[in-house]
């Protein structure tokens, strides 16, 4: 590959766990990369789309566990920013939902590195769509809230979440990365008031060819998931738009577009 005079950084969205569902722009954008940060959800087919020359480094980060800490990465960046490469930073989901993107896109222009933010398809809305709910829906939520799981307090994690404020706020509520919260924030919902028998919805590794959808209430919830094993990566939905989950997921289990074409062509 011909190496640039001046670096630059891709913040790119991969997803939401299927490789198709990265934007064309993020994909190009990927092949044009000399060097490849990539987090551990991203789906291994997209880094056979990049230049075979390419530098491959994993970065991700597990519960409890993280390969490199987040000023280890927004260091990588620039390292390799500044020696004239074009690097492409691989997150799941969109940078800027809960992915940290936002704070490695300061850390490059505190630093002076010329940088692009590639959105992508967020789990919090794709991974339902493919279970069969509509985040939204004129009969049963015309709002949606969006958070994470993780709670710790302190340090460079987000601050605690109002579990309480939350339960009389209506609507859609989704939440990220909260297998191991589930317990104590449905808990703390039912404490605040919200009614047991809100359906409720638990998707592992959404969108992927490995997804396990649990359809339950805010009062089962979390010991059917204890009960059937439901592990990180999944998110939970609450709400009333769960209940079309019967309904519409006989329509998200059509074939895919490739099997479509495949049998078309055969």
């Amino acid at each position: 590959m011909v190496q640039s005079e001046t670096g630059h950084v891709f913040l790119i969205g991969a997803g939401p766990g299927d490789p198709e569902l990265i934007t064309v722009k993020g994909l190009r954008s990927l092949r044009a990369a000399e060097v490849i940060l990539y987090d551990r959800l991203v789906a291994p087919e997209l880094l056979e789309e990049a230049h075979p020359s390419a530098l491959r480094i994993f970065v991700g980060k597990q519960p409890q566990h993280h390969t490199l800490k987040q000023h280890e990465i927004n260091a990588l960046l620039i390292k390799y920013a500044r020696e004239g490469k074009i690097v492409a930073r691989l997150k799941g989901g969109d940078p800027y939902v809960f992915g940290r993107g936002g704070e490695e896109a300061l850390a490059l222009r505190e630093a002076g590195i010329s940088f692009e933010v590639i959105p992508g398809i967020t789990s919090a809305i794709a991974v339902p769509t493919a279970a069969g709910i509509p985040v939204t829906h004129r009969d049963y939520a015309s709002s949606l809230t969006i958070v994470t799981g993780h709670e710790a307090r302190g340090g460079d994690e987000a601050p605690a979440i109002n579990w309480e404020a939350l339960a009389k706020l209506g609507g859609t509520i989704v939440v990220l990365m909260g297998v191991r919260a589930l317990p104590r924030f449905t808990q703390q919902m039912l404490e605040a008031g919200m009614n047991p028998q809100t359906p409720a919805a638990i998707i592992q590794e959404g969108t992927t060819s490995r997804q396990r959808t649990l359809v339950a209430t805010l009062e089962s919830i979390a010991l059917q998931a204890l009960e059937q094993d439901i592990t990180s990566p999944a998110l939970t939905i609450i709400g009333e738009v769960v209940s079309l989950a019967h309904e519409l997921h006989a329509i998200t289990a059509l074939p895919s577009v490739q099997d479509l074409l495949l049998s078309r062509a055969s």
